[in-house]
């Protein structure tokens, strides 16, 4: 027991969850700050997560090439997790800055709002660094159980508090999946480390085929996916991302899904790349049937944030290709694509939230109509959005897109790039749709409600500003994602 002890202490070292640290500081300081501040004053409490935001980057991408290890191997600060991180923290960023108005307007100016934000993006970055499956599993709870509560923050809603009680439903569902393949892997390699799995598959090529094993594999695979939104495993995206409030439906689209390709990428190419062959043909089929079911129906969506909901499916499709793909430029595409994707789909949230009334009934495809003779400056730079979320050059969706299908084809996968580029056509029918509404329809508001806050519009025009520089000059951040890849 005392050596036992000697080695944890000699391992501890808390460079590695440095970052994590910093921001669960952070979130337990900004809980007692509100605690006494006075009711419905939140502007202080968003800037000070901005700060915390960006101290934690600052941090994190000091130990850009320095890999650090510790606590006896359960986690990790390398390129990946630091590529990751920045992900996260850029997604909370921009989720707070469209937030503290949107909370006045709607009636819930409450603080632990952002405590939340900030509390679910340390698990994110402990998913992204975990070399554990015990590190992986306690950082998706505690990404969980924050998103659990910020789904159905507005408690006096009962769209929002469907949201809530589904998500947690089908997520607690879908953890029971995940912990029992954890459970089994475990029981077939007598370890939870990543590395010491990897080893022992490598050593015992035969237990590859234990129906233990294969059984272990799929059912953490089901449990990714559901945080991912793959079909047939996304029955709960459509409803939590209309009922819950706007910015966190954009947040959950981003961070928490990037999380969970991390986690993913982490244990299927370091734990169980002796099963590549198995998950590879899985993961082909599941690529093929998300990016279908996402775009026909989003196809027939009317409210908005429905359509974005099914759109996202889609475009977990298109990363799962890379995935499929499992090479340098594949592997590499998803990284970029991680990070394309959340400037361009937080960035048209970011409008909607400007768009949206109190309650946000008008949040439709009819409630935008003309929105482009009276808004055009916003309507321009949602179009934008909507464009690179489409995959049309020059901007970052286009290259995102193109890296991704390239690594495809690059594999082999011929027939599976087609799929994809076909489905990126399909989408086109509802993206541009929401521009026919706002340049070709009438108005029936005159819009005058909207408000141009700072954050909000800091929001949007980072957003903007990020999905052409990395359209027009991807160069840049792709060598970046090549450095970070496992």
């Amino acid at each position: 027991m005392e050596n036992l002890v000697q080695t944890a202490m000699q391992n501890i070292n808390f460079a590695a969850l440095m970052p994590s640290i910093v921001l669960a500081c952070f979130a337990m300081v900004m809980l007692l700050v509100n605690a006494f501040s006075k009711r419905g004053a939140t502007a202080h409490v968003a800037g000070m997560s901005l700060v915390a935001l960006l101290a934690t980057g600052i941090v994190a991408v000091g130990s850009w090439n320095n890999a650090q290890a510790g606590f006896a191997g359960h986690v990790v600060l390398d390129n990946f997790s630091i590529f990751f991180t920045i992900v996260f923290l850029i997604s909370a960023a921009l989720t707070i800055l469209m937030s503290d108005n949107y909370l006045k307007r709607e009636g819930y100016p409450v603080g632990e709002y952002y405590s939340l934000i900030l509390f679910s993006t340390v698990g994110a970055m402990l998913m992204a660094s975990g070399t554990d499956l015990m590190t992986i599993f306690l950082g998706l709870e505690v990404l969980s159980v924050s998103l659990y509560v910020l789904a159905g923050f507005f408690r006096n809603q009962r769209q929002s508090n469907e949201a809530g009680l589904k998500y947690f439903l089908l997520g607690a569902f879908s953890t029971g999946f995940l912990l029992y393949g954890m459970a089994l892997i475990y029981g077939v390699a007598g370890t939870t480390n990543l590395v010491d799995i990897g080893s022992f598959f490598q050593a015992f090529p035969a237990a590859l085929g234990n129906p233990v094993a294969v059984a272990g594999m799929l059912l953490m695979a089901t449990g990714f996916l559901f945080k991912i939104a793959i079909a047939p495993f996304h029955m709960w995206t459509p409803d939590v991302y209309q009922g819950a409030p706007t910015p966190i439906t954009a947040f959950m689209s981003a961070g928490p899904k990037a999380a969970a390709f991390a986690a993913f990428m982490r244990i299927f190419m370091v734990s169980l790349v002796g099963m590549q062959g198995t998950w590879t043909s899985l993961l082909w089929v599941l690529a093929v049937l998300t990016m279908i079911f996402g775009n026909f129906i989003a196809l027939n969506q009317t409210n908005l944030k429905r359509m974005l909901a099914y759109s996202s499916i889609a475009h977990a499709g298109y990363a799962l290709v890379g995935l499929v793909a499992a090479n340098e430029i594949g592997i590499s595409g998803v990284l970029y694509y991680m990070l394309a994707y959340t400037f361009m789909n937080i960035g048209a949230f970011a409008v909607l939230v400007l768009i949206g009334k109190q309650g946000e009934d008008n949040l439709t495809l009819q409630g935008v109509a003309g929105f482009g003779y009276k808004r055009p400056l916003l309507a321009v730079l949602l179009s934008i959005c909507l464009f690179s979320l489409m995959g049309i050059p020059p901007s970052a969706g286009f290259s995102g897109k193109f890296y991704i299908f390239a690594g495809a084809l690059n594999a082999g996968y011929v027939w599976l790039a087609v799929l994809g580029v076909l489905n990126s056509a399909v989408s086109l029918y509802y993206y541009l749709r929401v521009m026919v509404f706002m340049y070709f329809k009438d108005p029936e508001e005159d819009f005058a409600w909207i408000q141009l806050k700072p954050g909000a519009t800091i929001c949007i025009v980072l957003s903007v500003i990020a999905v052409l520089y990395m359209g027009i000059v991807p160069s840049g951040i792709m060598s970046l994602a090549r450095q970070a890849i496992l």
